[in-house]
C-alpha cells in the first residue's frame, strides 16, 4: 500500500510539474493544426468558432469556415494529436519490455495484425460501426503478439529473434489481409481499404475523437502509473522481480494497454509506420532514459509529429491529400538512420 501511494504521488506531481507545459504546447500545436491548410483561417476566426460551439456565444461567422473548422480540420487534428500521442508510448512501452531497441507496434506485427483484424470486420461484415471495427482491430492485435512472442521464444528469445519473429508475423498478417481484399471486396471497396492502410485521417469525425483520445490518455495513465517498474526492466525481468515487481502482472497490464492503444489507432487512421520507432529514440537524446522524463515527452513528441505529419500531407500536393503514413515514411526514414548513426558513433 505504502509504495502505491508513493507511485500516485510520484504520478501526481510528474503530471503537474511536466503535463501543465506540456498540454500548453499541445495546444498552441492543435490551434495551428487547424488554422493551417490550403485554404488558411484566421485565429480570430478560429477562436469564434470554438466559442460558438463550446459555450454559444453566438458569434458572427461564415457558415462554411465554422464547418471546415468544427467538423473537418478540428476533429482531424485532435485524431492525429491523440494516435501520434498513443503509437509513441507504444513504442516506449514495448522497447521497455522486451529490451531491443528496434521495438513497435509495426515491426512487431501489432499493427498489421490490427489492420487484418479490422479490414477482415469491414469485409466480412461480422460487427457494425467503429466499436466493431476497433474491436476487430484489438483481436488481431492481441493475436499477431502471441503468435509472434510464441515463434521468438521456440527461437531462441533474443532480440534478433524476436524482430524476425515480428518480420514475419508482419509478412503474415499483410498476406492476410490482401487475401481478404482480393477475396472479397469490390474495386472501389478495395481502393478505399488501400488508400486506408497507407494511413488515411480523411474521414475522421467527432465520434473518431471520443474512441483516440480516452486510448491515449489510458495509455499515458497506464505507462506513468508503471514508470518505475519500467526502469527495472532495463536490467531484466530478474532484475525487476529481485525489486519486488510482479513482473508478469505489469507486463500483461502494460501489453494490454499497447495493445489497446495500437488497435484503437489503427482502426481509426490505418498502420501508421515510424511514430513508435523514431520519436521514443528521439526523446532518449533529449531528456535521458528514464521514463518518468521519457514517457510524458514521448507522448507530446509522437502528437506534435503527426500534427505536423497531417498540415503536410494536406498541402504537400495541392488539391489532393497524401496518406500520412507516407508523409511519416518520407520521414521517419531518414531520422531513423540518423539516430542509427549516432548511436554508433557514441558507442
Amino acid at each position: 500500500m505504502r509504495a502505491n501511494g508513493e507511485t500516485a504521488r510520484v504520478l501526481l506531481r510528474t503530471l503537474l510539474v511536466r503535463g501543465v507545459p506540456a498540454v500548453a504546447v499541445l495546444l498552441l500545436a492543435i490551434i495551428a493544426g487547424v488554422i493551417i491548410g490550403e485554404m488558411p483561417i484566421s485565429a480570430r476566426t478560429v477562436g469564434m468558432v470554438l466559442a460558438n460551439n463550446l459555450w454559444g456565444a453566438g458569434y458572427p461567422v461564415d457558415p462554411i469556415d465554422a464547418g471546415i473548422i468544427w467538423s473537418y480540420r478540428l476533429p482531424r487534428t485532435l485524431v492525429a494529436a491523440a494516435c501520434g500521442a498513443g503509437l509513441a508510448l507504444s513504442g516506449v512501452v514495448l522497447q521497455s519490455l522486451v529490451r531491443n531497441a528496434l521495438a513497435d507496434p509495426y515491426l512487431l506485427g501489432v499493427s498489421a495484425g490490427a489492420s487484418t483484424g479490422a479490414v477482415a470486420v469491414t469485409i466480412l461484415g461480422i460487427g457494425g460501426g467503429m466499436i466493431g471495427i476497433s474491436a476487430g482491430a484489438f483481436v488481431g492485435a492481441t493475436l499477431a503478439f502471441v503468435l509472434v512472442a510464441l515463434l521468438a521464444r521456440a527461437a531462441g528469445g533474443g532480440s534478433a529473434q524476436l524482430v524476425l519473429a515480428g518480420i514475419a508475423g508482419s509478412q503474415l498478417f499483410n498476406a492476410l489481409t490482401s487475401f481478404f481484399i482480393a477475396k472479397s471486396a469490390n474495386a472501389e471497396q478495395a481502393r478505399g481499404i488501400m488508400f486506408w492502410l497507407l494511413g488515411n485521417l480523411s474521414g475522421v469525425r467527432w465520434p473518431d475523437v471520443w474512441l483516440a483520445a480516452p486510448a491515449a490518455v489510458f495509455g499515458l495513465l497506464t505507462a506513468m502509473w508503471f514508470m518505475r517498474a519500467m526502469d527495472a526492466f532495463t536490467f531484466g525481468s530478474s532484475s525487476a522481480a529481485s525489486l519486488g515487481i510482479n513482473v508478469r502482472r505489469v507486463q500483461a497490464m502494460l501489453i494490454g494497454a499497447t495493445t489497446l492503444m495500437t488497435a484503437t489507432m489503427v482502426s481509426l487512421v490505418g498502420s501508421i509506420g515510424f511514430v513508435g520507432l523514431v520519436i521514443p529514440h528521439a526523446m532518449r537524446f533529449v531528456v535521458g532514459p528514464r521514463h518518468a522524463r521519457l514517457i510524458p515527452a514521448s507522448a507530446l513528441a509522437g502528437a506534435l509529429f503527426l500534427i505536423a505529419a497531417d498540415v503536410t500531407s494536406r498541402m504537400l500536393i495541392p488539391g489532393q491529400v497524401v496518406p500520412i503514413g507516407v508523409v511519416t515514411a518520407l520521414v521517419g526514414a531518414p531520422a531513423f538512420a540518423l539516430i542509427l548513426i549516432r548511436n554508433r558513433k557514441r558507442t
